[in-house]
């Protein structure tokens, strides 16, 4: 037996041996947190909603009020609506649609919160998430290429 052919060998034993039990402690941990949440006394976490009095101050509560963290509308509800742009601010490329959607086909369109900038040309792309861009910055003159190829073809089709 060789030397590497040992070594697998001595490390399937520990895994089935050591495996198990941690598998095993792992999944009673998960449970024991899972009835510690569920007995938790969700009425006394305390929450204090921001007033409009509030947001003639230059604070965080003031941030919250002026981009509506309290508002019901999913979209113009919480914090994170800080970092948007104002509506009609901010133009790219594919009149602001994600070009990794527009490289599969499908025009999404996107607010720019999220942009990028390519260094090559100046030109601007707005993304529908931040997820897409860093899928998209793994090959960005390829996406770029089938995005293009597509909104020539979605913009020919629309048009009569």
């Amino acid at each position: 037996m060789s030397e590497r052919e040992r070594r697998i060998c001595l490390l399937t034993i520990y895994a089935y041996r050591y495996g198990a039990p941690l598998l095993v402690a792992s999944l009673a941990a998960a449970a024991s947190l899972m009835v510690a949440a569920e007995q938790m006394d969700t009425l006394g976490a305390r929450t204090v909603a921001a007033s409009p009095a509030d947001a003639s101050q230059d604070n965080f509560r003031s941030a919250v009020v002026r981009h509506g963290a309290n508002a019901t509308d999913p979209d113009h509800a919480g914090i994170w609506k800080a970092a948007m742009p104002p509506k009609g601010t901010m133009h790219a490329e594919f009149e602001n649609s994600d070009p990794i959607g527009l490289s599969a086909g499908v025009t999404i369109k996107a607010d720019c919160s999220i942009n990028w900038v390519d260094p090559d040309s100046g030109k601007r792309y707005c993304f529908s998430s931040a997820t897409s861009l860093i899928v998209f910055l793994d090959a960005p003159h390829s996406y770029l290429a089938r995005a293009l190829k597509n909104w020539d073809r979605i913009n020919t089709v629309a048009s009569p």
